[in-house]
């Protein structure tokens, strides 16, 4: 398995990311991942839209609560942006987190069946087998424009940065 040059830590301890490194410029990897009907999705299902990954560990804890209520405050204001909020919760977890937020406008989609999504794009914690997290923004023809992986996963990601990556593809 190829591991990710990316240097993170998780509660500051190194951890290893396994599968190719995502970076800016790169054509998108399509990949299959569970909706919250246990429908498969995938990223092409999304094609002709400018589509913003947020990456997480797991929608159970505050971080990942946190980002997926404020990604969901920036989907609100973007009509032509799909917001697709990944992780290997499983999709009733998901789901029930979403509809005690009142959480609407983000995608929840669920990598745990295969990893497809986070060994294609670089995010899966080999010593965890949870994703670690970040932001992808992938533009309208499926070019990588903006990638973040958080260096301390305990950490929350660069919204700024990433909603100016989208802003500039609008």
């Amino acid at each position: 398995m190829e591991k990710n040059s990316s240097n993170v830590t998780f509660k500051g301890n190194k951890v290893t990311l396994l599968g190719k490194k995502a970076e800016k410029g790169d054509k998108a990897p399509d990949f299959a991942v569970l909706s919250s009907s246990l429908e498969p999705v995938k990223l092409s299902d999304f094609d002709g839209k400018i589509k913003v990954l947020s990456i997480y560990p797991s929608i159970d804890t505050g971080v990942c609560a946190a980002q997926n209520r404020r990604f969901n405050t920036e989907a609100d204001k973007l009509d032509d942006v799909a917001v697709l909020s990944i992780s290997v919760d499983l999709p009733f977890a998901q789901s029930r987190f979403c509809a005690a937020e009142g959480l609407n406008s983000i995608i929840t989609l669920s990598d745990h069946k295969d990893l497809d999504f986070g060994l294609k794009y670089g995010f899966v914690i080999e010593e965890l087998r949870l994703l670690s997290r970040g932001t992808v923004v992938i533009d309208k023809n499926n070019t990588i424009q903006f990638v973040e992986y958080v260096s301390e996963v305990t950490n929350e990601p660069d919204y700024d940065a990433a909603m100016k990556a989208v802003k500039e593809l609008r």
